[in-house]
């Protein structure tokens, strides 16, 4: 763990150049979410051990019906996925495979969220061009950024899943749930996201992912070795490697270096490896 004065620069440093910094929720202690797949056994992840020396957020709850949606979800992106690989088994895969979510650079350094959650909504009703003040308003985002967890926004019955009550808000019926991952997402965790991507993939869904960046640790295409919290919409999988790569939209990607000093590196969409996409998520997670 680095110094205090260290920490504070580091901090400084991404305040100041961050896209999108989330609000963890105070608590006295860090503590980690622990979804299914946490494994004692699991070799740390890079940054694994900042994050849990660092991390403020308290103890996550789903709601009731948030389990049973999220249960029932994970056991139809297994058959979802099953069908993927048989699809790759007779040979008819072509490369990546899509659900067109519509890229939007965000208008302000801490606006990833409202930029990610109507580009999310795009994949699914082909809608481009949405205001991302109404966006932020309904996410209760401040220039703090947007919380994965631990406000509530004002929908019926919030579930303090801004990001995930949001897009249920604006997609009746589309059942986002979030799936939070521990610092060191384990085997099950990655084999999970492929599921999750290509389940929502084939469903013309897209996945708000909540990136936990830290020095030392995976970073998204071009985006600098400091800390980060970050949306970003992953809207698709490479059916060739059975979503081993998937494909995600930066809302830092055409965004002036006078509003972010390093945005000038940053590709509005990108590849990226699904393994080292839900490492960076770790801590955080994913809503979809």
């Amino acid at each position: 763990m680095p110094p205090t004065h260290v920490r504070a620069a580091v901090l400084g440093a991404a305040a100041l150049l961050t896209a999108a910094m989330t609000v963890p929720t105070a608590s006295a202690a860090p503590a980690a979410p622990a979804p299914a797949g946490t494994s004692a056994t699991t070799e740390p992840a890079p940054g694994a051990s900042y994050k849990a020396a660092h991390d403020t957020l308290g103890h996550q709850r789903l709601t009731p019906a948030q389990r049973r949606v999220a249960a029932a979800k994970h056991t139809d992106a297994m058959r979802t996925y099953e069908r993927a690989l048989t699809s790759g088994a007779t040979g008819t895969l072509a490369g990546y495979k899509l659900s067109g979510a519509i890229h939007q650079s965000q208008q302000t350094s801490y606006w990833c969220g409202p930029a990610t959650l109507v580009i999310t909504q795009s994949a699914h009703d082909e809608v481009g061009g949405r205001s991302q003040q109404d966006a932020a308003t309904l996410l209760r985002t401040n220039t703090s950024g947007t919380a994965w967890y631990g406000i509530d926004i004002n929908v019926p019955d919030p579930t303090g899943y801004p990001m995930a009550d949001a897009l249920n808000h604006r997609l009746p019926g589309a059942g986002y749930v979030p799936n939070a991952l521990p610092y060191t997402p384990t085997a099950t965790d990655k084999a999970a996201f492929k599921q999750h991507i290509t389940h929502n993939t084939d469903n013309d869904y897209a996945i708000a992912g909540n990136a936990w960046e830290v020095p030392g640790g995976p970073h998204l295409v071009g985006h600098p070795n400091i800390e980060i919290f970050h949306w970003v919409a992953i809207d698709g999988y490479n059916t060739d490697t059975a979503a081993g790569q998937v494909d995600y939209v930066d809302p830092v990607g055409g965004v002036s270096t006078s509003v972010i000093s390093w945005a000038g590196s940053v590709p509005r969409s990108a590849h990226i490896s699904s393994d080292t996409i839900t490492t960076i998520m770790g801590g955080r997670g994913y809503v979809w």
